[in-house]
C-alpha cells in the first residue's frame, strides 16, 4: 500500500476501489494498521487549522466512500484522532432528577419553564420585574434600597437558556448549570452571582460596581467584559476564558492568589494544588457552545463523554480502556447530531461495542475468537 494512496483517502480523492484496497490492507496485519495510524497522525497535525474548521473526517472508515460521505452530512459532526492517554475512566453521574429548567424565587416558590408561554414576573407592589420566555428571561431596572433578592435557575442536562439581568448583563447557561443572581441590582455594592456549571457572560460596563462571579472556590471580577467560565462540581478545576475586556480571577478565600487575564487568555484555578495558571487560548473555541456547538480540541474521550452526558441528557459507563485512552479534535452540531451519530463515528476511529437501555450507554470492548 503506498503512501500516494493513504494521502488521498485523509484528503477524501480517493476512488471507492482505492478506498476499498485500503480497508483490506488496513485489515490485513496489526503493523499495516498502525502504519496507516501513524501517518493519519501526522496528516491530521499539519493539515489542523487553529478554527476548528475541518472539512475532511480521517478516520479508519469501513464503507464505501459515497456512503461514509451521506453519512458524515446526516451526522454533522466531525472528529480527528490526534494521539493516546494513559487512564481508564468510569462514568457513572446522574442529571438531575428534574429535566425542567426550575426558577427559585427570593420567597421559596418555584416557577418552571415549559411550552410557550410567555409571562410576567411582578414584585409585591405590582410592578414589572421580569418577562419570562421558553428558553430566557429579561429583567429590568435596580431596585432602590439596600434589600437585594436572589432567585435561582437550574438548568437541567439536555436544555441551555439564557438570562438578562436587570443591569443589563446577558447570561447564556449551558446544561447542567446553576446561576444564582439578584432578582434586581442594587444601587449600592457588587454585582455578585454564583455560578456551578458553565456559563458565557457579556457584562454590562459599570464602573461604580464591580461584576463578581463566585464559582466553587474561585472568584472572577469585572467591570464589563465578555468571558466565559467553566465550574462544574465534578471537575477539580474552574477554567475562565477571556473574549473582550479584562477579568481579575483570585482564590475566593485569599484574594491576593490572583492573576490577571487579557483576551484570547485563560485562567485555571486548580482546588488540589490552590494554584492558578494562565495560557493563550483560541476563545471562539470556549465559546462554541454558545452557537449550539461542541468544540473539541486534542480533548480525551473521558471529558468527551461528560460533555455528550450533559448536552444529551445520557448517562455513559465507558468500560473501554482503548477508548479511554483516545483524543479527538473537530466540531459537532449539537441540533444535527444525535448520540447514536458520535458513537458510530467514534467507533470508526477505535472499535468498540455500545448498547442503550434506557437513557443509560454501555461501551464495552470487542472481543475477538
Amino acid at each position: 500500500m503506498t503512501s500516494e494512496i493513504i494521502n488521498k483517502y485523509l484528503s477524501n480523492e480517493a476512488s471507492e476501489q482505492e478506498v476499498q484496497a485500503l480497508f483490506d490492507w488496513i485489515e490485513a496485519s496489526e503493523e499495516n494498521k498502525q502504519q496507516f495510524i501513524k501517518m493519519k497522525k501526522i496528516w491530521a497535525l499539519t493539515t489542523l487549522t487553529s478554527d476548528l474548521s475541518i472539512e475532511t473526517v480521517p478516520v479508519i472508515q469501513m464503507k464505501p466512500k459515497n456512503k461514509i460521505r451521506s453519512y458524515l452530512q446526516y451526522a454533522a459532526i466531525f472528529l480527528v484522532f490526534l494521539g493516546l492517554g494513559t487512564t481508564f475512566y468510569l462514568f457513572n453521574s446522574k442529571s438531575e432528577t428534574s429535566k425542567e429548567i426550575v426558577l427559585e424565587l427570593g420567597d421559596g416558590r418555584m416557577e418552571y419553564f415549559s411550552g410557550k408561554m410567555q409571562t410576567t414576573l411582578l414584585n409585591d407592589k405590582g410592578d414589572l420585574v421580569a418577562k419570562k420566555f421558553p428558553n430566557q428571561i429579561i429583567y429590568f431596572g435596580k431596585v432602590q434600597d439596600e434589600k437585594v433578592i436572589y432567585n435561582t435557575l437550574s438548568v437541567p442536562y439536555g436544555k441551555r437558556f439564557k438570562l438578562k439581568l436587570s443591569d443589563g448583563t446577558v447570561v447564556s447557561l449551558n446544561s447542567g448549570t446553576t446561576l444564582r443572581y439578584p432578582e434586581q441590582f442594587g444601587l449600592n455594592g457588587n454585582r455578585n452571582v454564583y455560578l456551578t456549571g458553565e456559563a458565557f457572560f457579556e457584562v454590562a460596563k459599570d464602573k461604580m460596581h464591580p461584576f463578581i462571579v463566585h464559582a466553587n472556590q474561585a472568584d472572577i471580577e469585572v467591570l464589563g467584559t465578555t468571558f466565559n467560565v467553566s465550574a462544574y462540581p465534578e471537575n477539580p478545576t474552574v477554567n475562565s476564558t477571556l473574549i473582550e475586556g479584562s477579568i481579575r480571577m483570585s482564590e475566593a478565600i485569599n484574594p491576593s492568589n490572583a492573576i490577571l487575564l487579557e483576551p484570547n487568555q485563560m485562567a485555571t484555578w486548580q482546588n488540589n494544588s490552590k494554584k492558578l495558571v494562565l495560557k493563550e487560548v483560541d476563545p471562539a473555541f470556549y465559546a462554541a457552545w454558545t452557537k449550539g456547538e461542541l468544540a473539541f480540541k486534542d480533548t480525551p474521550f473521558s471529558t468527551i463523554a461528560k460533555i455528550i452526558q450533559r448536552t444529551y441528557d445520557v448517562e455513559i459507563i465507558n468500560e473501554n480502556s482503548d477508548l479511554a485512552r483516545q483524543n479527538f479534535t473537530g466540531t459537532i452540531k449539537i441540533s444535527e447530531s444525535s448520540v447514536e451519530n458520535i458513537l458510530d463515528l467514534l467507533k470508526r476511529d477505535t472499535p468498540f461495542n455500545y448498547s442503550i437501555k434506557q437513557k443509560t450507554i454501555t461501551i464495552t470492548p470487542i472481543f475477538h475468537n
